[in-house]
């Protein structure tokens, strides 16, 4: 594993990416493979895993490729397009991201949810914006604005 995925593991630990219990499995040139094990808490009413779950899964893969290919700024997602194809409730889910394009201010990628046995349970296409690493809203989170604690003082 490379340092920078070190690094990306290491930020990642108490995070959404943590709670949602995704792996980096995989990265080689323009692909990444992340995976996660389906657990009680993905599943919807119905004993599905939740479309949340694989867009966030699928999102998050794509959210790993672009932050690769471009260590020296931050990137969020601005348009995420699922396409939802079969359901399971069961075994573990394989996602596969890779670059589409990519321009100064924008990057695409696509992702593919399978199952072990190489069965589609979902796609999405997704558009991430391209930021320089010091802009104020990525450091604060909100707008330059500093943050509000508990008690609604902004610091």
């Amino acid at each position: 594993m490379s340092l920078k995925l070190k690094q990306l593991e290491h930020a990642a630990k108490h995070t959404f990416w943590d709670f949602i219990g995704c792996e980096l499995v995989e990265h080689k040139g323009d692909q990444v493979v992340v995976a996660f094990d389906i657990l009680p808490h993905h599943l919807n009413l119905i004993g599905i895993v939740h479309g949340g779950m694989h867009a966030s899964a699928i999102d998050s893969a794509m959210g790993i490729l672009v932050m690769l290919a471009r260590p020296e700024a931050n990137v969020v997602t601005v348009n995420l397009n699922m396409n939802y194809v079969a359901s399971t409730g069961e075994g573990r889910v394989i996602v596969t991201a890779e670059m589409i394009h990519s321009s100064r201010k924008l990057i695409t990628a696509q992702a593919y949810a399978r199952k072990e046995n190489g069965d589609l349970l979902a796609f999405g296409t997704g558009t991430f914006r391209v930021l320089e690493k010091h802009a104020p809203e990525a450091q604060t989170g909100n707008n330059g604005r500093g943050m509000i604690d508990e008690r609604g003082t902004r610091t």
